[in-house]
């Protein structure tokens, strides 16, 4: 895994805190950061099995949403693999099992066995109950809450040496709403969020910030609009992955740190929308 401009005691603290398969970490505020496929971990069980080397892995996976959701003090980050379970698809389709579930990757060197599909399935039902239980304090103590639902994307998937895929369809940050039960409550919230983000200078330009173009926003999202429907909004921010090498797997902190900053800008427009719905701050 290379994180080559990362500080060595970053990581230190990135991996003593995936002792456990994810953390739910408790703070102040109505805002929750979540990066629900940074994680890279293994059990013994798949890696004997997957075909998948580790950069290959890395590719598909969303390295530094971790450390963006320092921009909340409600935190969920996941260390396990999305190609151990996948906590962002539905129950059925949490792992990957053919090449279709997977951007077209051969990923078995023989199937699954019956005790890692059960293993896979514990893990998801747990962190779900979890996340239940997590959720429901946040909206026990504001009223409403917004989740950051952090992800990142490959937009070179022609190789290492092909053109970027199309800027139109392609945005360099997509927010995804769509999974919203109804959007007429947080309309002007996620109008102010959009509106910061595109208002944010970075490095002197101004980065394409557009809504459902490349992602809709996935099941976690749609499993809290269904269950917390008049309390919560997530926002599945999908980052093109402009801040590093998608092939070689290098990240420019530079760039990673100015994205954080560019999302945490738009924390107080958040604050002030979700008071005026009545949140308890």
């Amino acid at each position: 895994m290379h994180y080559p401009e990362y500080e060595p005691e970053t990581l230190a603290r990135h991996y003593a805190m995936q002792r456990r398969q994810w953390m739910m970490c408790p703070g102040e505020g109505p805002i929750v950061a979540a990066s629900i496929h940074d994680g890279h971990d293994l059990t013994h069980e798949v890696a004997e099995r997957l075909t998948l080397d580790e950069a290959l892995r890395l590719r598909e996976e969303d390295p530094c949403t971790y450390r963006m959701t320092s921009v909340a003090d409600n935190r969920i980050t996941v260390s396990v693999s999305r190609f151990v379970v996948d906590f962002n698809r539905p129950r059925e389709k949490a792992i990957y099992r053919t090449p279709e579930d997977a951007w077209g990757l051969d990923l078995w060197k023989s199937p699954p066995t019956a005790g890692m599909v059960d293993h896979a399935l514990s893990l998801y039902d747990a962190f779900y109950d979890e996340l239940r239980g997590y959720l429901q304090e946040i909206e026990s103590r504001y009223g409403f809450f917004v989740v950051l639902d952090l992800h990142s994307y490959n937009h070179k998937r022609g190789g290492p040496d092909a053109p970027p895929e199309d800027p139109k369809a392609n945005p360099d940050i997509n927010v995804g709403t769509a999974t919203l039960l109804d959007r007429r409550p947080w309309q002007r919230l996620i109008d102010r969020f959009i509106d910061d983000l595109r208002k944010f200078d970075y490095f002197g330009q101004r980065l394409d910030v557009r809504e459902n173009v490349k992602f809709q926003g996935g099941y976690m999202a749609e499993w809290i609009h269904r269950n917390f429907k008049d309390s919560a909004c997530v926002l599945s921010v999908e980052f093109k992955k402009i801040f590093m090498d998608e092939w070689k797997g290098t990240v420019e902190l530079m760039l990673t740190e100015r994205l954080h900053t560019m999302i945490k800008s738009a924390m107080p427009g958040i604050e002030n929308s979700l008071l005026q719905m009545g949140a308890r701050l």
